[in-house]
């Protein structure tokens, strides 16, 4: 087995981390909408006890911010305004 960076090793241990968290909050989001899905599994076939928590199927809002882009340069703004215009030109140009 490669040995890798502790730097990549605590990366990728964040991004399991917030992947297992979006995966809660999903099925919490689903047994919310669909409760019946909280009879449809026996104690045995699920792993994780805590998703069948008293509360687990109220809704609430996204605790994670919304991802923002980031700020455009000025001079990328001005290389896609010329280039949309060129582009729109040439769709004119062939309807006509």
């Amino acid at each position: 087995m490669a040995k890798h960076s502790r730097h990549l090793l605590e990366l990728a241990k964040r991004g399991a981390e917030l992947q297992f968290q979006d995966l809660l909050h999903e099925a919490r989001m689903l047994i919310g909408l669909f409760p019946h899905l909280r009879d449809n599994f026996s104690r045995d076939e699920m792993p994780l006890d805590f998703l069948m928590a008293q509360d687990s199927g109220a809704l609430e809002q996204s605790a994670a911010p919304r991802a923002r882009r980031k700020p455009r340069s000025a001079a990328s703004k001005k290389a896609a305004s010329t280039r949309m215009k060129k582009y729109w030109a040439a769709k004119r140009k062939e309807n006509d």
